[in-house]
């Protein structure tokens, strides 16, 4: 069993290296997002500060973006009905 010292990092070595959203990462390890949230902003920030402001600046830049992810999953959502009357 990994302890939750171990999966913070693991999981912020996850985020860090891959660009990985908090969702995409609770679905890779199969674990709530809620809980690979609280590890890599609290637990994280104790264990490996250098680690957390790798973590923080992908977390940041994936806040950034979601307007515009969730704009492009809106076009094509209607764009699939359209073709589909």
């Amino acid at each position: 069993m990994i302890s939750s010292k171990e999966r913070a990092v693991v999981f912020g070595e996850y985020i860090v290296s891959t660009g990985a959203t908090v969702r995409e990462t609770a679905a890779k390890f199969a674990i709530s997002k809620s809980t690979v949230h609280k590890d890599v902003s609290e637990k994280l920030k104790k264990i490996d500060p250098q680690l957390y402001k790798g973590v923080r600046k992908v977390l940041g830049y994936n806040l950034s973006q979601r307007h515009i992810r969730g704009g492009e999953a809106t076009k094509a959502k209607y764009q699939s009905l359209k073709v589909k009357k």
